[in-house]
């Protein structure tokens, strides 16, 4: 546990570095949306640390490598090509409101707690990297099927919607084709379930248990805090009676059936 503990203090340096970076840079653009690009990334790279400073099993170490920097430079680099070049989003600008004069120095705070987050968050990382057993057990073979899962799932939500939005037939439609007809966040729920998947590779190691907390957290944050209640309460506003008949017979999160409206 020592080991596990030094290794995330080193790893909370990276971070605070890596997010504070990001606040200057967004000091410069007058942008603060582009933590949202650096965040996903920040894992990749956190994990990297992790496989320099660790002497464990190279092919477990490699595996977890492998499937964290998937998901997180996808998504970084998905969200990066939806956002160049395109105004701030809403939600910073409102907090640069809410804040008034101070809000740079309470930018700088919102950034460092998701680096906390972040931090926090990487610990089935490094719980299954300091195991030193030599042979993979089925956990992570398991969890690895699910983190897979869960970030191909998610990249064809991504692919469904930007393939929706570009047709200028669908403007101001709902998105309801694919993936999106049985999940109002299908991209959301497959971010959770790669998440699943990490923590189910950590039940391999000692303390693994300890790694549920990632899809804990992530669940909460997602359906509770900056996933579906902000974009519902925008998609309310902006769409009306369409998307109240999309939230009466579509699923919120989890894939199913649609039923009938009300």
């Amino acid at each position: 546990m020592m080991e596990i503990m030094v290794l995330m203090g080193l790893g909370a340096v990276l971070l605070a570095f890596l997010f504070t970076l990001t606040w200057v840079v967004q000091l410069r653009n007058g942008n603060a949306a582009i933590v949202d690009v650096v965040w996903p990334a920040s894992f990749p790279l956190l994990t990297m640390l992790y496989f320099v400073l660790i002497s464990g099993y190279a092919p477990r170490q490699l595996l977890v490598l492998g499937v964290v920097c998937l998901w997180g430079f996808r998504l970084s680099g998905y969200l990066y090509a939806r956002n160049v070049g395109k105004p701030e989003d809403a939600r910073y600008t409102a907090l640069r409101q809410q804040w008034g004069s101070r809000h740079q120095v309470r930018m700088l705070g919102f950034y460092l707690v998701q680096a906390f987050f972040a931090l926090v968050l990487s610990l089935p990382f490094v719980l299954t990297m300091v195991n030193t057993t030599p042979v993979l057990v089925v956990y992570e073979w398991l969890g690895l099927l699910i983190g897979v899962a869960g970030v191909a799932g998610e990249a064809v939500a991504d692919a469904q919607l930007a393939r929706f939005k570009s047709d200028a037939a669908n403007r101001g439609k709902l998105c309801e084709v694919g993936l999106w007809n049985y999940s109002r966040h299908p991209n959301y729920f497959f971010e959770w379930l790669t998440w699943v998947g990490f923590s189910v590779m950590a039940l391999g190691s000692a303390w693994g248990y300890l790694g549920i907390i990632s899809p804990i957290i992530m669940y909460y944050v997602l359906t509770q805090v900056t996933g579906i209640g902000y974009t519902e309460a925008h998609m309310r506003q902006t769409r009306g009676a369409d998307f109240i008949r999309y939230q009466q017979t579509t699923s919120a999160f989890f894939p199913w059936f649609k039923k009938q409206a009300a």
